[in-house]
């Protein structure tokens, strides 16, 4: 908005130069309406001096001086001129700038940086997958893996409406969830109101990790998107509520939100990530809450530290082993980025705890052997965690002075377990207990292109779990 504002100011004492008009009389435009009333002025002035000159002329019974017109004419095809750049500029911006804004990606935030009206971002991304050792059911696979479009539209600078639409897998595989999927990621208004305290409501992103806000793919490192911040942390986790968000001050940022709660009928072995509402008919029986700080000190450039928590009832009013248990969830996350000239460091860690584990799990027992099928009986865990640290760095500015390029080799370790603790009564199951070590090259010919190749190698305390070479791409527009 300040960059048009400087263009408004700029193409109008051009415009006046021009004219020869005095600029200090008059006042400098804010908007294209007020542009325009300049612009109408001007020609007005004109067409009055042609008509004074004219006039004269016929008094003095002599020719008008064709001089004079000839450089009214030049003054109004300049004037013509300049309004034309300036409405291309306004509507067509020669340059969009990618920074992420209010927790979102750079492509989700471009909505925030137009003057007003419609604005269409997205991202995509795809991966070869070959698996190494045969181990587990896995098997080689080539996805396009997301297709994502970005809708906003800016009402006033006070009001906007922000939305993502993801298609997954390629195809929605006829309702199958694992052939592929149509969904809205978030939708949300946003109400302006001070620095310090905006709201929110829609469907909205839990605004927890790195992930799950930001998940853009030239802008995390690996084809995949770490384990931990997706079988810890649900990402992608999103949930309709209402909230506020700001800063604090200019290093202290925040978010907060009273969301639909999780249901718990969807917890298994493999963690929360099943109970996610995701604004599809979700059940709100009962409410979480969910909070975020990011401290961005200037004194350190690059470095941001931070944390998030969620706590809500899980149960939703429903039976499990003939009980209505409240099922009071948490998820607890710390975070620390730094990124200085080409270096990227992250690391995040995270701890849930699920109330009730107990009952849940027998719930699952019981409903199987009556099934017939004791060996699908899920163990929900009582605790959870995960973490992981990762680095990469730039090298190509050592070998090509000045380039936009980048190329980066990076390493990455992860360590989860969702069943960390076994409810009362329970066998824990190691097979959950994972690591694993990543590394990888990241290559971006342009910012918004990103090439990706990495290799995973994948370690559960017990069972089967293959390795894998991944090789894809991804964008931004």
């Amino acid at each position: 908005m300040i960059e048009r504002k400087i263009l408004l100011k700029g193409s109008a004492l051009v415009v006046l130069a021009a004219l020869n008009a005095p600029a200090e009389a008059l006042q400098k435009p804010q908007t294209m309406e007020e542009m325009w009333k300049i612009i109408e002025a001007q020609q007005k002035q004109i067409d009055e001096m042609k008509t004074a000159m004219a006039e004269t002329a016929k008094k003095q019974e002599a020719p008008a001086p064709q001089g004079n017109v000839k450089t009214l004419e030049r003054k109004t095809d300049i004037l013509s001129q300049e309004v034309e750049k300036l409405r291309t500029n306004l509507v067509i911006p020669e340059e969009p700038k990618y920074k992420s804004a209010y927790g979102l990606g750079p492509a989700a935030s471009k909505v925030y940086q137009v003057g007003k009206g419609l604005s269409i971002g997205g991202y995509g991304e795809a991966i070869y997958q070959a698996n190494v050792g045969e181990k587990g059911d896995n098997k080689d696979n080539a996805d396009l893996e997301r297709m994502v479009l970005y809708a906003g539209y800016k009402f006033t600078d006070r009001i906007l409406f922000n939305s993502e639409l993801e298609f997954e897998h390629a195809t929605t595989g006829e309702g199958d969830e694992e052939k592929g999927e149509v969904s809205v990621e978030f939708a949300a208004l946003d109400f302006f109101l001070h620095k310090m305290a905006n709201v929110r409501a829609g469907l909205v992103l839990m605004p927890m990790g790195f992930i799950n806000q930001i998940h853009e793919p030239p802008f995390f490192f690996g084809n995949h998107r770490p384990e931990v911040e997706q079988r810890i942390i649900p990402s992608t986790w999103r949930e309709v509520g209402l909230g506020l968000f700001g800063q604090l001050t200019d290093d202290l940022a925040y978010t907060a939100y009273a969301v639909n709660g999780l249901d718990a009928s969807g917890f298994s072995s493999d963690g929360i990530r099943e109970g996610r509402g995701g604004g599809s008919q979700a059940k709100a029986e009962n409410f979480g809450f969910v909070g975020r700080f990011d401290y961005t000190p200037k004194a350190v450039p690059g470095v941001m530290v931070g944390g998030s928590a969620y706590f809500g009832k899980s149960g939703q009013n429903q039976t499990f082993a003939g009980q209505k248990p409240d099922v009071f969830t948490q998820l607890y996350e710390g975070h620390l980025q730094w990124k200085y000239r080409g270096f990227e460091f992250r690391t995040l860690g995270s701890w849930g705890h699920v109330g009730d584990a107990d009952l849940l799990s027998l719930d699952s027992r019981l409903n199987n052997i009556n099934a017939k099928t004791p060996e699908n009986a899920q163990i929900i865990g009582a605790e959870s965690f995960g973490w992981y640290t990762e680095a990469g760095y730039d090298v190509l500015p050592w070998i090509f002075k000045d380039t936009t390029q980048y190329l980066a080799p990076f390493v990455r370790y992860e360590r989860l377990d969702t069943i960390a603790k076994a409810p009362n009564g329970f066998p824990d199951d190691p097979t959950k207990d994972w690591q694993i070590y990543q590394v990888g090259l990241q290559y971006k010919p342009i910012p918004n292109v990103v090439i990706k190749a990495d290799y995973r190698n994948r370690v559960a305390k017990q069972g089967p779990l293959s390795d894998d070479f991944n090789l894809g791409f991804g964008f931004i527009f």
